[in-house]
């Protein structure tokens, strides 16, 4: 991807576990939730990827997980690849350190 927007929100963990709880079906907090806003095969021009909500307080790296966040608004997902998001993870990681 060349060029794209997206939105960071850092939230309280009563607002993480409401959003997880609304929009993934899980009672609880969690550390990093991504809201895709268009489709990864989008053809032209600059891409409105959406927002990532963190929660600092359940992160143990805020940047890691805005990565990852990000990630995921790239189309990409460690629950179904095999492997890939987060070795690139590491490497974006391992790129700001």
């Amino acid at each position: 991807m060349e060029d794209g927007h997206l939105a960071i929100d850092l939230v309280a963990e009563d607002r993480i576990r409401s959003l997880n709880r609304e929009h993934r079906g899980r009672d609880e907090p969690t550390d990093v939730l991504s809201f895709p806003v268009d489709g990864a095969d989008r053809a032209a021009g600059p891409r409105e990827l959406g927002d990532v909500v963190v929660c600092a307080a359940r992160s143990h790296d805020p940047v890691e997980v805005v990565v990852h966040g990000v990630l995921h608004l790239c189309g990409m997902d460690h629950e179904t690849d095999a492997g890939e998001m987060l070795a690139l993870q590491e490497r974006v990681m391992d790129g700001l350190r």
